[in-house]
């Protein structure tokens, strides 16, 4: 099967997955030198873990020390570069000088998860296609500190969070409504943030007009090609709920199927089994990664020891399996 996986042989690490454009890319580093892969929906994945995890960095540097990292941790860095990368964020709060533009939105994840958040104009939609969001729309645009504090009148008005877990947003995705209740839902939210405007909305920032973007297409989640391998394909109207996701890497562990949507860091893989197992890439982050080709290497070698832990995204219990 294409296998969109770099070998780690010249040391290349994987960097996870972004969203510059409307297809999903794994980024790929080794030292200073950034790569990346394209990725496209239907084509094959796979790749098996080698040695330990080691921390991915801050701001785009190595870090100093070397240091080894958890395979469960979401967050890829030791303790002092996840200090330095929180230190240098917009979340921070400690760039009040910053002159760039930036833009308020509101994002729908599924039925009852909505947030309101803030992003740099000159990312465009980067930034919802990075958290999952499958709808939302522009609210505003300003200066930084104008856009916190809308963010943050709106989060204490409107009662909604700063964040949505991604466990959430997992377990709704193969059971979202339709188009019309999907934007109905933003329009509603949309309303209610507008009312506040003149009651704890700065001046200075710029109310823009509602505008609904969808991105179910775009993650993939409405045209699921059938398992079938044949060049001429039956599609689904909506994605097969995942029901599994995968807990942690481990030197040795294998990933592979073929690929079936993404949303934020997440892909989902179609598997052997008939299944759809969702793989986190917070998770691949600061491994050595080496090509597997064939599927075969997973699903048929009786009492192989090629297998990553699972964890049931419905009722959350752990499991063990091939995939």
């Amino acid at each position: 099967m294409t296998c969109a996986v770099r070998e780690s042989g010249g040391g290349w690490r994987c960097a996870g997955v972004r969203w510059p454009r409307e297809v999903p890319e794994l980024g790929w580093s080794r030292g200073g030198d950034r790569r990346v892969s394209v990725l496209a929906y239907g084509a094959g994945l796979g790749f098996r873990a080698v040695g330990e995890r080691h921390c991915v960095g801050a701001r785009g540097n190595v870090c100093p020390l070397g240091a080894v990292v958890p395979g469960r941790s979401t967050g890829g860095r030791c303790a002092e570069c996840a200090r330095l990368d929180r230190a240098h964020s917009v979340a921070a709060d400690t760039m009040a000088d910053d002159p760039r533009t930036y833009r308020v939105y509101l994002a729908w994840f599924g039925p009852g998860m909505v947030k309101v958040g803030i992003t740099g104009e000159e990312r465009g939609a980067a930034r919802l296609r990075e958290q999952g969001a499958v709808a939302f729309s522009w609210l505003g645009r300003g200066p930084l500190m104008a856009a916190r504090r809308t963010e943050e009148v709106l989060r204490a008005a409107l009662g909604v969070p700063d964040r949505i877990p991604y466990a959430k947003k997992r377990s709704v995705r193969g059971q979202l409504p339709g188009t019309e209740e999907r934007a109905g839902a933003v329009a509603e939210l949309y309303a209610r943030a507008a009312a506040l405007e003149g009651r704890g909305w700065p001046e200075s920032l710029e109310r823009l007009p509602l505008e609904v973007v969808d991105q179910v297409s775009v993650f993939g989640l409405d045209r699921v090609p059938d398992p079938d391998p044949a060049p001429v394909r039956a599609v689904r109207e909506s994605a097969p709920a995942p029901v599994r996701a995968v807990r942690e890497l481990v030197d040795g562990g294998v990933v592979a199927g073929r690929l079936v949507a993404a949303a934020g860091p997440d892909l989902h893989l179609a598997v052997a089994d008939g299944g759809v197992v969702v793989l986190d890439t917070r998770l691949i982050t600061g491994w050595d990664l080496t090509a597997v080709t064939r599927t075969a290497e997973v699903t048929e070698v009786p009492g192989s020891d090629v297998r990553v832990p699972l964890i049931d995204i419905g009722g959350g219990g752990v499991q063990g399996g091939l995939f």
